[in-house]
């Protein structure tokens, strides 16, 4: 049975990178969870079998499934953070990981056709699609280290790449993506699973349901909602939440509330997990 929430952040993503990624991997601004690839690696994938990331970045997908002894293949627009997966997961098997992996460096709406040869054999497909061409990065804040400085900010865009879709427009972003897991679906075994992370997003101070736009879009490349579950970002210690919210984060959050709006700091991230859809007839 699969539980309907996960409690995936309860060590801290730095302390999850330490000495299992190279320390360069900090430089991308929308990385998965760790522990949230492998929980959900390890519930919908077997070892020996085959787990894909179209959008994989630096890996984070690839590198949890090669040490849980499933094999892997990932596609990653930026040459840069191409190379970088590629590295992080020779690092994993320097470790001893078990499993292999693949980088290959594109567009992945051409996913089919890179891993043409994968083609009916992919077990999972877990990815997520970036929120936007910037992410809050990291920041040094004069109000924060008590010098009264301006606020800096560094490792918070995905690309100056116009081709890269986290540039484009939320529903040229959306349509994109829905192309993406269209090729995924070719990769899939009849049994195969594609596991999505995702969450709301505000756009010029309104919520967007992306999560809901996601499933929409998923559902027109072919696939079937079968869970809609709950990835934890923040830790549970002793009956309560502990927060794993960013300064900016938790900064933009106090502001909002001072006005009267009832903004909260994210705690978790949509799991939508979909099967592909049965032909009738």
């Amino acid at each position: 049975m699969v539980p309907s929430v996960l409690a995936t952040g309860q060590v801290p993503s730095r302390v999850q990178r330490r000495g299992r990624y190279l320390p360069e991997s900090m430089r991308h601004p929308g990385k998965m969870l760790p522990s949230i690839a492998s929980t959900v690696i390890s519930l919908f994938s077997e070892p020996g079998g085959l787990v894909v990331d179209p959008m994989c970045g630096i890996g984070t997908t690839l590198v949890e499934a090669v040490h849980l002894g499933r094999d892997a293949a990932g596609m990653e627009y930026e040459a840069d953070f191409a190379g970088l997966a590629a590295a992080n997961v020779q690092h994993a098997r320097s470790q001893g990981a078990a499993g292999s992996a693949r980088v290959a460096c594109g567009d992945a709406r051409n996913i089919a056709s890179v891993f043409a040869g994968l083609r009916g054999s992919a077990a999972l497909v877990l990815t997520s699609p970036p929120y936007g061409a910037r992410t809050h990065g990291h920041i040094r804040s004069g109000t924060r280290d008590g010098d009264g400085g301006p606020v800096e900010k560094w490792n918070h865009r995905y690309s100056t790449d116009k081709g890269n879709l986290a540039h484009q427009p939320l529903p040229e972003l959306v349509g994109a993506f829905g192309e993406i897991l269209a090729g995924c679906c070719e990769l899939l075994r009849p049994d195969g699973v594609v596991a999505v992370t995702i969450r709301p997003i505000r756009i010029d101070g309104y919520l967007v349901d992306l999560p809901g736009q996601v499933i929409t879009a998923a559902e027109k490349a072919g696939l079937v909602l079968v869970h809609r579950l709950v990835a934890l970002l923040c830790g549970v210690r002793d009956g309560g939440l502990v927060t794993r919210a960013s300064f900016f984060q938790m900064l933009e959050a106090r502001r909002h509330q001072e006005k009267g709006s009832p903004v909260c700091v994210t705690a978790h991230e949509d799991l939508l997990i979909f099967h592909r859809r049965v032909p009738h007839g």
